[in-house]
Order: C-alpha cells, then structure tokens, then sequence
C-alpha cells in the first residue's frame, strides 16, 4: 500500500516562502511521477507541478512559474515543492499524489493513482 505523507505547510505573509515536503513508502518511489495540486474553497483541484520520474523533466502552471520549484529526491523517497514570493492566492491545501509505472508526466488528476492527505498553505496579504 503506498502512502505519501506532506509537511512543511502553515500560515505565511505575501512574498515569504514555504517547502512542501511529500515522503511516499510502500512502493517503488523512483518509478512514480510526482505532482503536486492544490484546491482553493470554491474552486477545483488543480495542478501546479510535476516531476517525471528521473527527475529530468519538469512542469509547472503558468501563474507558479519562476516562483516555485518541484525536485525529488529518489534516495529519500520524497518529492519538494519550493514556494517563493507567495501571493494570497496561492492560498489553498496541498496535495502530492504519484502516478506510478515510468509513465510520462502528465497533469491530469485522474491519472495519479495515489494521493496525499493535503496540507493546508495560507498566504495572507
């Protein structure tokens, strides 16, 4: 069974940063693509970056791009996300799921196969 645990989210001012951590276990960490997404009260779940499985290639939603950073740590079995210069709408809970079997990256949710329990990001302005 695998199980991805965040950590790292809290209660921050505009243009501070935060480090989402995602460790996973019971599985084969370096075969997943990771994500991470994020739901706003009201709104979707939507993707925001991920990593193929090798680390080599990465992709981000427009509005993150130059301000957050998604890396994996295969020896560790955990995924980073990166926040800086964060903006009241960044505010939203955090998830990390894996898309496991060397597949490509995608930014589809229902293509993850496994899910965080979400941790809760809160920018005040």
């Amino acid at each position: 069974q695998v199980q991805l645990l965040e950590s790292g989210g809290g209660l921050v001012q505009a243009g501070d940063s935060l480090r989402l951590s995602c460790a996973a276990s019971g599985g084969t960490f370096r075969s997943y693509v990771m994500g991470w997404f994020r739901q706003a009260p009201g709104k979707e779940r939507e993707f925001v970056a991920g990593i193929s499985w090798d680390g080599g290639r990465t992709y981000y939603k427009d509005s993150v791009k130059g301000r957050f950073t998604i890396s994996r740590d295969n020896a560790k079995n955990t995924v980073y996300l990166q926040m800086n210069s964060l903006k009241p709408e960044d505010t939203a809970v955090y998830y990390c799921a894996a898309d496991d079997g060397w597949v490509p990256l995608t930014v589809i949710a229902d293509e993850y196969d496994y899910w965080g329990q979400g941790t809760q990001v809160t920018v005040s302005s």
